[in-house]
């Protein structure tokens, strides 16, 4: 919950900074001249262009919590707890290249279901591999909607 309330708060604060530039376009605009309304179109796809960052980032991060409800009722919600932690509180290298191994095999077992997918994606990022996570998890998501 704590990191949904920074997500919120995060996202207000940039809808604030997006108002303020559209509103810095629309000053551009009203000036009639080439040049501070061309720099006003520039300007006015900034905001566009972050709504459209946030529409997308919160719509996957409401698919993925979809899932991990899902996962969390059939109770199969990965468990790292037993895991050998390094003093940062991350999963020693070791442990969590062995834990993916076995995410892996259990994928190459069943590729079509996407609980799987969703374990490989929780499995990179103990890893650190956030970008195969994401790449992993929007899989998990396509898999999950196709399922019902």
């Amino acid at each position: 919950m704590r990191a949904r309330n920074v997500a919120l708060a995060l996202t207000a604060a940039l809808l604030v900074y997006m108002f303020l530039l559209a509103d810095r376009a629309i000053a551009l605009f009203r000036t009639g001249e080439l040049i501070p309304v061309l720099l006003g179109v520039g300007v006015i796809l900034l905001p566009l262009l972050g709504i459209w960052i946030i529409f997308t980032t919160w719509r996957s991060g409401s698919r993925i919590q979809r899932l991990s409800r899902r996962l969390d009722e059939e109770g199969g919600l990965p468990d790292t707890a037993d895991l050998p932690r390094r003093p940062s509180g991350r999963v020693d290298r070791q442990a969590a290249d062995s834990w993916f191994q076995e995410r892996r095999a259990e994928l190459e077992a069943d590729p079509e279901n996407w609980r799987n997918w969703y374990r490989l994606a929780y499995a990179y990022d103990i890893a650190g591999d956030r970008g195969r996570a994401r790449e992993t998890m929007r899989k998990a998501v396509e898999l999950e909607a196709t399922d019902h």
